[in-house]
């Protein structure tokens, strides 16, 4: 949708360039405000980054009062956030009490958030480049929701990413590049804002002239806008072709070191390199001071009608980067110094610069301040017409169905591993209309993470055909996949930060394209480590999906140290908007990823973290089900103690068989002694911290559930706690009713071996959970 004007009479790029000025002005007194003029308790500087923002204020303005169409989705450059609140505050759905909390307690976020923010923002944004990547998977995630029947060709959106020059240096920008390239994504525009400065220096020349041909590569279309109107009216003038070839060859530290010194300085290097060429010589003279300045800093991402042209240029579905080179700090005072990024203008320039702009003092906070009646009513007319006055507000579809039950696996022996494929297994039947909504992905661990099954059921997401060349050519194989757009496996590349991306994309498509769907996502447990920034961005902007993590701990014995994990309880534990739950059992399993179905799509759920193991255990015979609710808020007694006890192991996950032979042996000795398996150490303690944090929140402190279990303990009575992972994410057990802990686990890079003899040298066996128990009582 392109904005139309109210006055015919008001120009388009008049329009926009006053826009340009006034979100410019606007973001830099945000956070003038915020640093000089709010009462600062602590003394410390707030921060904000106006340089940033000024040099991609003529890209925002053009694109969301122009280009922008209310079906599209955009990641604002994270140092830009301050501009995207401005566009609201002139729109009127930000409020001028947001602006004046910039980086406070509960008002404007320093970086755009999904979750935090007031305004409506698309994708939260960081400055790690992520924000940038998933914009490409939401394309994918839009490509699945047409294909699948969910919305239409003519719904569809562009998904934008507006980023730093600096974003390029991140690694996950060219895995998401490769990835999406072999999805054959489209929709889907990228624009740099090249001011070749950075937060430590001005960037490198040369790599930067690479980048046209990585993303040609992988096939988009790179648009790059060097010279704003003035620029290439002049070059066309006689002379005009050596002062381009002047500006094309300048290094990009020599051209920001004369955009701060300004025109004098301007003058005085071209008369150097070029005053020997008459016409080029007389050019120059032709323009003031002021004029030379205002010429050599016109470039293609502040002219306003040159971006307005090339976002049209590209007006189809094919993948497009542009380059849009710019000044950091345009406008400002401290335009093209190379410590601007995180520099702010002080008290007499930012006066200058209202007096520049004509606003009063007093006015600085006005959305028309200084314009004059009748021209504030046009603009004002002309942004309520803009895309973004118009765009529709999220989605937010009807919950799924989930049944009351899932299907427990079969079998006296089970992995936790093997009966999650199993159950995923049999909700892939066709038909099943839980099914019908769930999306796996993995990175190149589909089979051995078990959803090989699902697969073979439901097949590969591709837009085009894709034949199972092995099962043509009768070839045997337990993998039968074919792709295409009815497929609900979405195959990625071994890019664990590309699949946490993946399932933050799939976990926004209810708010995002009004489809509800169950993003399933299987990794090796210690490879979470590896992608575990985007892991952390997907959950901070509350995307909803399963994650599982298989196999895990010491338990994936041969292996070895690379491929055993260690941590991954206490991230699970210390992710907010992710439960962890490590079912020792396979009715665990289908009780857990039943109550993920159901709590992924709640108000107030989150996403779901299971950790799973290859190890095959003995399953419990169960006398009822009263044990379930306890299970799902995070520990039940499998061996309930005797009143007053005196003794309890607590155990986590697969480790299950030691805890119990211990507590068969010490159970000849230490009548009554509890059994207590922890299936949640993350929400138990959650809960806990809850419960202790009331006091001092005004709320009724009510017992957690961790106090009410252990309340069936003597006072001072000892816990042995084991886990295959961190000791310390059962450790605190102790804390919580003031008892003794031994506590086992793991806490250094294991070897390869056998269960017998690693669970022996790491200290994990019976032997070892019966000698703790000795040693708790040897101390009281």
């Amino acid at each position: 949708m392109t904005a139309v004007l109210a006055n015919p009479k008001l120009d388009l790029i008049p329009a926009l360039e006053t826009l340009d000025a006034r979100l410019r002005w606007l973001s830099a007194w945000t956070v003038h405000n915020a640093n000089n003029i709010r009462t600062k308790r602590d003394g410390m500087k707030v921060g904000g980054h106006q340089a940033s923002c000024a040099s991609m204020s003529t890209i925002m303005a053009a694109l969301y009062f122009h280009a922008l169409r209310p079906q599209d989705k955009v990641a604002v450059k994270p140092h830009a956030g301050p501009l995207l609140h401005a566009i609201h505050y002139l729109l009127g759905n930000q409020s001028l009490e947001q602006l004046q909390r910039f980086r406070g307690l509960g008002g404007m976020q320093s970086y755009p958030s999904r979750t935090k923010d007031h305004i409506p923002v698309d994708f939260s944004t960081g400055s790690v480049g992520l924000g940038v990547a998933i914009t490409a998977f939401a394309s994918l995630v839009q490509d699945y929701c047409i294909a699948q029947g969910h919305m239409s060709e003519a719904e569809a959106g562009r998904m934008i990413a507006l980023m730093g020059d600096a974003e390029l240096d991140e690694g996950n920008i060219y895995e998401c590049l490769i990835e999406a390239y072999k999805h054959d994504i489209r929709n889907c525009w990228w624009v740099v804002d090249y001011n070749r400065q950075s937060l430590d220096a001005t960037t490198a020349d040369r790599m930067f002239r690479r980048f046209d041909d990585i993303f040609e590569t992988c096939g988009w279309r790179v648009i790059t806008l060097k010279s704003g109107k003035l620029q290439k009216a002049v070059f066309a003038r006689p002379g005009g072709a050596a002062l381009e070839d002047w500006i094309d060859n300048c290094p990009n530290a020599e051209f920001a070191a004369l955009t701060y010194q300004g025109g004098a300085a301007w003058r005085e290097r071209l008369m150097k390199d070029l005053g020997d060429q008459p016409k080029t010589r007389a050019l120059i003279e032709s323009f003031d001071d002021g004029a030379l300045a205002q010429l050599m800093t016109n470039l293609g991402g502040h002219c306003a009608e040159t971006l307005i042209e090339a976002f049209a240029q590209a007006n189809d579905d094919k993948p497009t980067l542009f380059i849009a080179y710019t000044v950091k700090g345009y406008g400002l005072p401290l335009a093209g110094h190379k410590d601007n990024h995180s520099g702010m203008m002080n008290t007499a320039q930012i006066e200058g610069l209202r007096a520049q702009l004509g606003i009063a003092e007093g006015a600085e906070w006005e959305p028309w301040g200084g314009l004059g009646d009748n021209l504030a009513a046009e603009l004002k007319a002309f942004v309520e017409r803009s895309a973004l006055a118009v765009k529709p507000a999220e989605h937010s579809p009807p919950a799924i169905p989930v049944p009351a039950r899932l299907p427990v696996p079969e079998g006296e022996e089970q992995s936790t591993q093997s009966a999650f494929g199993r159950i995923l297994m049999d909700l892939a039947r066709p038909g099943d209309p839980l099914g019908d909504r769930i999306v796996t992905t993995a990175p190149d661990v589909t089979q051995t993470t078990n959803l090989g099954g699902f697969v073979n059921r439901r097949g590969l997401f591709r837009r085009s055909e894709l034949t199972d060349v092995f099962q043509a050519a009768r070839i045997p194989s337990a993998q039968k996949w074919q792709g295409n757009t009815a497929g609900q496996h979405v195959e990625l590349g071994i890019a664990e930060t590309n699949f946490f991306l993946v399932l933050a994309a799939f976990g926004l498509s209810a708010p995002h394209f009004g489809t509800r769907l169950l993003p399933v996502g299987t990794v090796y447990d210690p490879f979470i480590a590896r992608g575990l920034d985007a892991l952390n961005y997907g959950c901070y902007q509350d995307a909803r999906f399963l994650l599982v993590g298989t196999p895990s701990g010491l338990t994936l014995g041969a292996e070895g140290g690379a491929h055993q994990s260690i941590n991954t309880p206490l991230i699970g534990m210390g992710q907010p908007n992710l439960d962890y739950f490590e079912p020792a059992f396979a009715d665990e399993v289908a009780l857990m990823m039943r109550h993920a179905f159901e709590h992924m799509q709640k108000p107030d759920g989150a996403s779901v973290y299971l950790r799973l193991s290859t190890r095959s255990i003995a399953q419990v015979t169960r006398e009822d089900e009263r044990w379930e609710a306890d299970a799902l808020k995070g520990a039940y007694w499998l061996k309930r103690p005797a009143p007053g006890a005196e003794a309890a192991i607590a155990f986590t996950g697969a480790i299950a068989p030691e805890a119990i032979a211990a507590w068969e042996t010490l159970s000849e000795d230490l009548p009554g002694l509890g059994l207590l398996n922890v299936t949640s150490p993350d929400l138990l303690h959650r809960g806990w911290s809850a419960r202790r944090a009331a006091r001092w929140t005004g709320k009724r402190p009510e017992p957690s559930h961790v106090e009410t279990l252990l309340g069936a303990l003597a006072p001072g009575a000892g816990l042995v706690t084991v886990i295959d992972g961190s000791p310390s994410a059962l450790s605190w057990l102790g804390a919580v009713k003031g008892m003794r802990v031994s506590p086992l686990g793991v806490d250094r890079f294991g070897q390869t071996g056998d269960l017998p003899d690693l669970y022996r040298t790491y200290r994990l066996d019976a032997d070892a959970i019966i000698d703790a128990a000795a040693e708790l009582f040897l101390e009281g």
